[in-house]
């Protein structure tokens, strides 16, 4: 059953795979709490190996404006309240591409998504451009939260967020937590969704991510949300948010 599973994604983690296959092991008779099913895995050795990343994306050396972080110690209280976006890269055998997303922090929903082999502005606008157009609450107001990338601050991106009536927001120091849920993103679907693999070329690693991007948003459960899909969350606004910082004290509610 482990082994099915995981065709359909290589890198759930223990945890994601006990709360999948729970109901089929109890229709087989097999009784198998969360503890005993990780030792499983581990004699087995079915666990998920570790990885490092060290390609960088970000280069927040550039005379383009700084917006300051008005989201700091705030969580969202509704869908399309805050955005967060980054990009990350793919490996291909022709080099690297770039991949540049947008998620709605309170549903974890990835809302928009562009890939190419640069990264430039205009693969950030494209990402920026997807997400405006699937809105379901576009009378609502908007932040947009990024890291100080080139591709965030210059002019290209702001005014076109700007026109969109989305107000900017940028991380000021280097926080873990800052923009901590774009971050996440990338690394689920690197890791759980085989794009961090060696990718044959960019065709192939498109129509993967958009495997990967429906997969996650209509499919994966999430700890965070209840194990509810981010789409289920996002369209049913029913779910409280939950923040992982240490100190929970300095936290308090966006109010847009």
């Amino acid at each position: 059953m482990v082994k099915e599973m995981r065709k359909q994604n290589n890198n759930y983690g223990g945890k994601k795979l006990h709360h999948l296959l729970k109901e089929e092991m109890e229709l087989k008779g097999i009784k198998m709490g969360r503890d005993k099913f990780y030792k499983f895995l581990k004699f087995n050795k079915l666990l998920v190996p570790k990885s490092k990343n060290y390609h960088i994306t970000t280069d927040s050396n550039h005379r383009f404006y700084k917006y300051p972080n008005i989201v700091k110690d705030k969580v969202p209280t509704r869908p399309e309240q805050l955005w967060v976006s980054d990009i990350t890269y793919i490996k291909t055998e022709a080099g690297h591409n770039y991949l540049a997303l947008v998620t709605d922090a309170y549903s974890r929903k990835i809302v928009g998504y562009a890939i190419d082999n640069h990264m430039k502005a205009s693969l950030c606008v494209e990402a920026l451009k997807m997400a405006i157009n699937n809105r379901e609450y576009p009378s609502l107001s908007l932040i947009h939260h990024s890291d100080r990338g080139f591709q965030y601050c210059s002019s290209e991106y702001t005014t076109f967020a700007h026109k969109n009536n989305i107000q900017m927001s940028m991380t000021e120091q280097y926080d873990p937590y800052e923009n901590a849920v774009a971050e996440r993103v990338n690394r689920t679907l690197k890791y759980e969704y085989a794009l961090k693999s060696t990718i044959k070329n960019k065709e192939i690693a498109k129509k993967m991510v958009s495997y990967a991007v429906y997969q996650y948003n209509e499919k994966r459960p999430h700890f965070s949300l209840d194990l509810f899909s981010p789409n289920y969350v996002h369209r049913h606004r029913n779910v409280v948010y939950k923040n992982y910082r240490r100190d929970k004290s300095k936290i308090t509610f966006l109010d847009i």
